[in-house]
């Protein structure tokens, strides 16, 4: 299979997956404002979950984008970490239901640290047959911020666990505007 070819399967599948997103939005009881006012812990696991999903897309495209060669631990790190992101829609309609639920706040988490982990084997399999400068560059660059943001991912997930229901989904909004967004305009 071909880079180009990969990248593409990468890019449907996601753009399925965002897609599926908003369709999981729930509809208003009235169509007024007070109606869309009560939707707004849907609305925001929904913006929540699309940028992060659009961060982690960025992210792989400009891997992709330099990449020559693939092997077939990439294909197969690549379905790991789609079948995981495939939950997310999922995962987000949970929180979408009951925000201050701090079990589907944990399921959410443990969903993110799947999808992160696998989005890491993936950089690193790609790594492994690409050694060029600019890709080791770009994978030294996340190095630097990567253990913060998986460090605050699992601090929240504890927090929904214990003491603080929304800690989770506080914590994937801080590590995406504090690391994610950011980190993407230093390219």
């Amino acid at each position: 299979m071909g880079q180009e070819r990969l990248s593409a399967f990468i890019d449907a599948v996601i753009a399925i997956i965002m897609t599926i997103l908003v369709l999981e939005l729930d509809k208003p009881k009235t169509l007024d404002w007070q109606g869309l006012w009560e939707l707004r812990e849907n609305f925001f696991a929904y913006a929540l979950s699309f940028f992060w999903l659009g961060a982690m897309w960025v992210n792989l495209h400009a891997f992709s984008h330099r990449t020559e060669k693939i092997t077939q631990k990439t294909v197969w790190a690549t379905v790991i970490m789609l079948f995981f992101a495939s939950l997310f829609p999922y995962a987000t309609s949970l929180i979408a239901m009951d925000f201050y639920n701090p079990t589907v706040q944990v399921f959410y988490g443990i969903i993110v640290l799947l999808i992160t982990t696998a989005t890491l084997s993936f950089y690193r399999t790609v790594s492994e047959v690409n050694p060029t400068d600019e890709l080791q560059r770009l994978r030294e660059q996340r190095n630097r911020w990567i253990k913060w943001d998986i460090l605050l991912k699992l601090s929240g997930l504890i927090c929904s666990a214990t003491i603080f229901p929304i800690g989770t989904s506080l914590a994937v909004f801080i590590t995406l505007c504090g690391f994610v967004i950011p980190n993407q305009f230093r390219k």
